[in-house]
Order: C-alpha cells, then sequence, then structure tokens
C-alpha cells in the first residue's frame, strides 16, 4: 500500500521549515528517503532558454542496498508568473554529474495536502536532484516516407511541409518557437548603428532531425513576419495572428502548384529592402548567412522558407538595406545573448526599525517599482539608491563582497564572509543579513561608519559541484565589478557616567528658544518644503541621507535634526535667524519666516522647555 508524505526543509537559520516535496511510496520506503533543498546548486541546474520556477531538492535514500519498487510519485511545489503559449512547465530529473532528463508532469494540481499552491507531479524511476523549470515548449511529430503538412499548435501561423520522399524511413522531428520582443530589437539598434538597417526579424525556430537523415528534397517552412518594427504592427498583432491563421492551409495546399519561375514580392516599397535567412547548423560552425536559401513574401504577414539542409535553429530578418554578412551574424548573436538576459539591478535597503538588518535584492529592471513598494510595506527602504542597471542570464551568481568598515553576517555570528546571490527571473532572490562595522573608531572624521558593497559576476568556470553548497574558486576577480553599493551605519552614542557634581545642564535660554524654534520650524514644514530647503541649506547629501536612515518614519525628527545640523555648523557671529529666514523666502514660505522673526523677538515657547524646569530646581 501506498502513502503519500510531507518533507520540509529550511532555507536557512532564520526561516520557517517550507515543503520540499510530497513523495507516494510504501511506507517503508518512505520511512528511508531524505528530501533536501539545495538551492546553492540552481546554476549548474538550469540551461539556456529555462527558467526555474521551484526549490531545487535532492532525493536520496539512507540505506544504500534499499530496493526501491519503481516507480514512485513525486509532486513538487512551484511557481510561475510568466507563461504563454511557447513555455511549458517540466519536471528536471539530475544526477550525480549533472545529466539531465525531463519528465512531462501528469498533473498540475492545484492543492496538496496542506500545501495552497501549484505542484508538478511526477512518476520516478530513479532518484536524483529534481526541479521545475519552465522551457520552450517542445512539438514532436513523425515524417514517414509519404511526407507530412503540419501546422504548429504553439502558433497557428508557422507550418511545415515535408514533400513525399524526404525522408528514406520514418524520422521523429521536434520543433521548438522562440518569439523574438520587439522592445529588444529596438535595444540592439539604440546600442549598435551598424544594426540600423534591420527592420524586424520572424521568431527563432528550432528543428531537431536525425542528422543520420539528410534532406532528399527541400522542406518548406511558413512563418509570421510583421514588415515593420513600428508601435502599430505591435498593437495590431493580435488581429494580424487571427488573419494569417485563417488563410494558412489556403496557401499551404496552393503553394506546390505555382510555377518555380514566381515573383519574389518585396517586404516594402523600397527596392534595396530584402529578407535574409540566417542558420545555425551546429555548435563547431555556429551562425552563418544562407544566400542560396530563397526567401518569399507570400502575403503581408507570412513568409515561406525553403531548407535543402538540417538547421538546429534559424530566422529570418528584414533588411531596409543591404548589410555585411559578418554584422548580420553580430547581430543575431547579439540578438540570441539578449534573449537570454535579462536587465536588472541590485537593491540594498535597510530596515527602518534597525538599520544594522539589510535586505539585498536582484530585481528584474520592469519589476522595480513593484518590488520598492513592497519593501516599503515590510519596513524596508531608506538609502542607497538602486544600483546601475546591467544585463544577467538564468541561474547567474553575483558575488557580494563587503568592503571598508562595514561587513556581514547571515546568522548574526559569522562575519567577514562574502555572500552570492543567484539570479532566477521566476524566483525573487533576496539576501537579509546583519551588518556591523569593522573598527568603532574608524571613520573619525564622519558623522556614520562607511563601508561598500562591491558585485561581481561569477563565470560558471569558476563554480565547483557540490550537494551541500555551490563553492566557488578563491581566485582574485580579474575582472570588473559590474556595480558597487554605498553602506552607512549611523555611530553608537557613547555615554559618559558622570557624578551628580559633574553632569552639565544647559541653563542657556538662548540656545533652548534655538531648539524651540527650529523645532516648531520642522512641525510647519511639509515633505515638499524640506526637500526644497534642505537643497538651499548648505548640506552635504550624505548628511541628508544619514539623518534619514536614523528617522526613516519621523519627518518632523529628520527636519529638525538637519536644521540643528546647519545652525551647529555656523560661525557663531553668524546672524542665523537672518539667513534662516532668507532660505524660508527662497522657498516660497515667507508666513514661515515673518512668524520665526516674532516668536524670536517676542522669546515664545511654543511649549514649556526642560531648561525652565532645571533652572527652577
Amino acid at each position: 500500500m501506498c502513502l503519500e508524505k510531507r518533507y520540509l526543509d529550511v532555507l536557512s537559520d532564520d526561516t520557517d521549515p517550507q515543503v520540499s516535496c510530497y513523495i507516494t511510496a510504501p511506507s517503508y520506503v518512505l520511512q528511508q528517503l531524505e528530501c533536501r533543498i539545495i538551492n546553492n546548486m540552481s546554476s549548474l541546474i538550469v540551461g539556456d532558454n529555462e527558467e526555474l520556477v521551484s526549490n531545487v531538492v535532492t532525493i536520496e535514500c539512507s540505506d544504500k542496498e534499499k530496493r526501491i519498487p519503481f516507480p514512485i510519485g513525486i509532486a513538487i511545489p512551484f511557481t510561475a508568473r510568466y507563461r504563454g503559449n511557447y513555455r511549458d512547465i517540466m519536471v528536471k530529473v539530475c544526477d550525480t554529474n549533472l545529466q539531465s532528463s525531463y519528465l512531462n508532469p501528469n498533473s498540475l494540481e492545484g492543492m496538496k495536502g496542506g500545501y495552497k499552491g501549484t505542484c508538478a507531479s511526477v512518476k520516478v524511476y530513479k532518484l536524483g536532484i529534481f526541479s521545475v523549470v519552465s522551457c520552450l515548449k517542445k512539438e514532436s511529430f513523425t515524417v514517414t516516407k509519404k511526407g507530412l503538412t503540419l501546422k504548429s499548435s504553439m502558433d497557428s501561423r508557422i507550418s511545415l511541409s515535408y514533400p513525399p520522399g524526404v525522408f528514406t524511413s520514418p524520422v521523429l522531428v521536434q520543433l521548438k518557437i522562440q518569439p523574438v520582443d520587439p522592445a529588444l530589437m529596438a535595444h540592439l539598434k539604440a546600442q549598435q548603428d551598424t544594426f540600423y538597417s534591420v527592420q524586424s526579424t520572424s521568431p527563432v525556430i528550432h528543428i531537431q532531425h536525425p542528422s543520420t537523415y539528410p534532406f532528399q528534397k527541400p522542406v518548406t517552412v511558413f512563418l509570421p513576419f510583421s514588415p515593420y518594427l513600428d508601435k502599430n504592427n505591435l498593437g495590431s498583432e493580435i488581429d494580424h495572428k487571427r488573419r494569417a491563421s485563417a488563410t494558412i492551409n489556403r496557401i499551404t495546399s496552393s503553394y506546390f502548384s505555382r510555377t518555380k519561375s514566381a515573383s519574389v514580392r518585396k517586404p516594402g516599397k523600397n527596392a534595396s529592402e530584402c529578407l535574409k535567412l540566417l542558420g545555425f547548423r551546429s555548435q563547431d560552425s555556429g551562425w552563418c548567412e544562407l544566400d542560396d536559401v530563397v526567401v518569399k513574401t507570400i502575403q503581408s504577414g507570412l513568409i515561406s522558407v525553403e531548407l535543402n539542409e538540417h538547421l538546429q535553429r534559424f530566422i529570418v530578418l528584414h533588411l531596409s538595406s543591404t548589410m555585411d554578412n559578418s554584422h548580420l551574424v553580430t547581430f543575431v548573436k547579439s540578438l540570441e545573448e539578449a534573449m537570454l538576459s535579462t536587465t536588472a539591478c541590485i537593491v540594498l535597503s535597510h530596515q527602518k526599525d534597525n538599520p544594522h538588518r539589510i535586505a539585498v535584492l536582484v530585481v528584474p529592471s520592469k519589476d522595480l517599482s513593484q518590488v520598492l513598494k513592497n519593501l516599503r510595506l515590510e519596513g524596508f527602504g531608506g538609502p542607497p539608491e538602486p544600483s546601475c542597471h546591467f544585463q544577467v542570464r538564468e541561474g547567474e551568481q553575483l558575488l557580494l563582497r563587503f568592503t571598508g568598515n562595514i561587513f556581514a553576517s547571515s546568522n548574526g555570528k559569522d562575519y567577514g564572509k562574502d555572500y552570492t546571490l543567484i539570479f532566477h527571473l521566476q524566483r525573487k532572490p533576496r539576501l537579509e543579513l546583519q551588518i556591523k562595522e569593522v573598527d568603532e573608531s574608524g571613520n573619525y572624521s564622519c558623522p556614520h561608519y562607511k563601508g561598500t558593497i562591491v558585485v561581481y559576476k561569477v563565470p560558471k568556470g569558476k563554480i565547483v559541484p557540490n550537494l551541500n553548497q555551490s563553492l566557488v574558486t578563491n581566485e582574485n576577480h580579474s575582472q570588473l565589478p559590474i556595480c558597487k553599493l554605498p553602506l552607512k551605519l549611523p555611530k553608537h552614542k557613547k555615554l559618559i557616567n558622570r557624578p551628580q557634581s559633574t553632569q552639565r545642564v544647559s541653563k542657556d535660554p538662548v540656545e533652548a528658544l534655538w531648539d524651540n524654534l527650529l523645532h516648531w520650524l520642522a512641525e510647519e514644514l511639509s515633505e515638499e518644503n524640506a526637500e526644497s530647503l534642505s537643497s538651499t541649506l548648505p548640506l552635504h547629501r550624505s548628511t541628508i541621507q544619514l539623518i534619514k536612515l536614523k528617522n526613516p518614519d519621523d519627518l518632523t525628527e529628520q527636519i529638525h535634526e538637519f536644521l540643528c545640523f546647519w545652525k551647529k555648523s555656523l560661525p557663531t557671529f553668524t546672524d542665523k535667524l537672518r539667513l534662516l529666514a532668507r532660505h524660508l523666502r527662497k522657498i516660497g514660505r515667507s508666513d514661515l519666516a515673518e512668524e520665526l522673526k516674532f516668536k524670536w523677538e517676542n522669546k515664545v515657547f511654543t511649549e514649556p522647555q526642560q531648561w525652565f524646569d532645571v533652572a527652577a530646581e
């Protein structure tokens, strides 16, 4: 009799246990199985065009001699934020040598025991390392000697026509479709002038044929194609897809009845415009332009390509003018790299109640506003600003090195280590650390302790596979850091215990009046007034940031403190009242300037001050 067991694991010392997986097997087998979360191996698990959507878990049997009655059922919780017609959810299985295979989940359950979420359930015949990934959807079909005409289920505008006799025996073919984001095109053209002639592209088509069966006849592929990359095309893409889909059957059936001398329609009015096919034959030969292949425009938004050889993947480019072959290949390589990368930045945020606790996140640029909003709701905020934006690939490791007079710890005990963040687009990578000063006497000339987080990319070649931890070889980083983030901590207030007879008590009514007036002014100024005033006063930006860090939720106290700091920085003989009134008028608050002058001249206190009580004692 098979039973289902829930396995829990903890990711770090200060987090609650979470479900790693559910296993369905005989009870005596469940007692021997061990399941652990090993997310630090995720860099070596994900491949190109894959996105991790679950924890990485390893399942082992404590008794190596125990014979397990396979298959057993495994269900792994996952969360996929981005779906689509071209992507699929698969369970990836790796052995200890990281050789991988894929299983199609037999169910994506919405509930599993007490877990509210989605699980990918599979039957497995061996133990190993399991994860759930979002990858390009694969469509498989068999081409017999009679040929085959197939319309893709992922995109009905894409079809393949294998004529009779193309293969000498039945052949299994696998198809993947990878759409090209027009925003990537615009980004690449803005970066490189030589790419200006590229107007638009087809999707990237991945086709896997057995290399032992060469084509005996040309294979025709029909592809959707937007003639120009503009807002009108982007907006009408849905309607265009519907129209192209409705006519695809008519076009494919009549295509071979046309004569060989059929005229090639130009994609635009310009006679210099052309369509170019680029193909990827193998890892050794890479991308190349195929000049001998004819690309025809069948109708607006639909083209055909006749292939005479196996290509692992190919793409069609629409050019407004001729381009050098080397520039075409460079463009496609850059496009492919951009499709595997995400523009992201590092966000560093201090806990408002405890500046010594920080959260460090790798955030896709398009999600930055929402992430900052969520951090504020969690009680995090303050400087510094997010880092500069950079390109990062799925599964890439970022090394965080703390330098200067501040170091960090993940458990509040072991300080001085480097830390890694592994980027996964759908996994929200995050570190929460405790920071403190290295030397309490350091930064003596500054009102705060200073440090820097230096961020490096870690090449995959430097990552050593280990089921317990992903080790990074201890080598100096020859490459430049991708970004740096400044760190600041408020200095400790030193308490000096003096005898009662030597305690200093300020009895100066002028200083007490100043303090009272500045506090009153802080209450009257709005946040916008405060920003304007701080920009006109001769205060360093770092001073303002430190004051905000010390009082993140109290605007009045922030304003009062920077006004006091400004007053103390002035020479004793300066007419502070007239100077402050001038700054208030400059920001449009003449009313406060007049009231301030009145209160000063008439010694008006807004509330009783402590110095009165001290003087009366």
